[in-house]
């Protein structure tokens, strides 16, 4: 079993959008680029990550392994128009 303690990040930009890291490393392996558009990070709450766990939002294996392989899990905000909502849906379950 994984387990990872995590900070977790709002963006001051975009409602709903946050960012997932490793607490020990904090914001190091994040991309300038993608901080900048996702804004000056608000730290939200940190997380003790386990497989066994669930998020509201996100799969807890998928975000350990966003950190482990690229230092950070960008959480997208939820889809808010119905037809692309289904569209989203429809290509997440593709991807398994």
């Amino acid at each position: 079993m994984t387990r990872l303690i995590c900070e977790v990040f709002r963006s001051p930009k975009h409602e709903g959008m946050y960012l997932y890291v490793e607490k020990a490393k904090g914001l190091t392996k994040v991309p300038e680029v993608l901080l900048g558009r996702f804004g000056k990070p608000k730290a939200a709450m940190v997380l003790l990550l386990d497989e066994t766990k669930t998020l509201a939002r996100a799969d807890v294996a998928t975000v350990i392994r966003g950190i482990a392989e690229q230092g950070f899990y960008l959480q997208m905000p939820p889809v808010k128009d119905k037809h692309m909502q289904e569209i989203h849906l429809k290509n997440s379950k593709m991807g398994q």
